[in-house]
């Protein structure tokens, strides 16, 4: 009767540690390509800065680059590296949670093993 409550207590910790996973690695990814928006955004105020007023400036938008006012541009592009700079925040934030969590889990996880090292024995015979 015990085995089965810890089977199925391992079952329960192994399906949180594939969430908490998942999510990280979700997070990660995220935090990654706001880096790089960020980085983008940057390099390129810095060249508009040394670009005078009433140059020429052009604006991607898919394939098709926009003729854009300097100032507009420039606007866009702070107002997006702003953006980016909070929501790097806001998932450094959320991988600090699910990092705690996974540390969680898998304190959970060797502790049900420590207690019960038959469920180790019969966990690694199944992955053989």
């Amino acid at each position: 009767m015990a085995d089965d409550a810890n089977k199925s207590a391992f079952m329960e910790i192994q399906g949180r540690m594939i969430e908490a996973t998942g999510k990280l690695k979700q997070v990660q990814i995220q935090l990654r390509n706001k880096e790089g928006e960020k980085k983008r955004a940057y390099l390129t105020l810095e060249e508009l800065k040394q670009l005078s007023d009433d140059t020429n400036t052009y604006k991607s938008i898919g394939r098709t680059f926009v003729l854009e006012p300097k100032p507009v541009l420039k606007e866009e592009l702070e107002q997006k590296l702003k953006d980016s700079e909070a929501a790097i925040a806001s998932l450094q934030t959320s991988k600090e949670y699910l990092e705690k969590q996974m540390a969680e889990v898998e304190s959970n996880l060797r502790e049900l093993l420590q207690q019960d090292p038959g469920l180790a024995r019969q966990i690694m015979a199944m992955s053989v």
